[in-house]
């Protein structure tokens, strides 16, 4: 478990990473732009975040220094829920969570239905 100084309703002060649901989207904005967040000091070119392919396979290739990044990023989580949380602007597209738009938009209908992202994102790692 880390720390980030922010509190989970309920919570001990810790903030934890299981339970991205927990947090408002204030709290998750800061955690997935705080130094946690593997994108935040990698250096990663922004291009990686954007692929333009339209098939699956080219995109996952575009976007693999990314999709890199994430399955080691411990926000990984808090990162796919407010993509899933501001799908009507900035969260619909690019890398998110470590999930591309149209892998994101797979599992929409799920996270509406109030599975959490917790649950998502195990299944939709390779």
């Amino acid at each position: 478990m880390y720390q980030t100084g922010l509190t989970v309703p309920g919570g001990s002060g810790q903030a934890r990473p299981d339970r991205p649901g927990d947090l408002n989207e204030r709290q998750l904005l800061v955690r997935v732009t705080s130094p946690l967040a593997r994108c935040a000091g990698e250096g990663a070119d922004a291009d990686d975040w954007f692929p333009v392919a339209t098939r699956w396979s080219r995109a996952r290739a575009e976007a693999a220094r990314a999709l890199a990044l994430c399955a080691r990023c411990p926000v990984r989580g808090d990162c796919l829920e407010l993509s899933m949380r501001q799908w009507e602007g900035a969260g619909r597209y690019g890398v998110w969570g470590g999930l591309l738009e149209t892998e994101r938009a797979a599992i929409r209908k799920e996270w509406l239905s109030g599975v959490s992202v917790s649950r998502l994102l195990p299944s939709r790692t390779g």
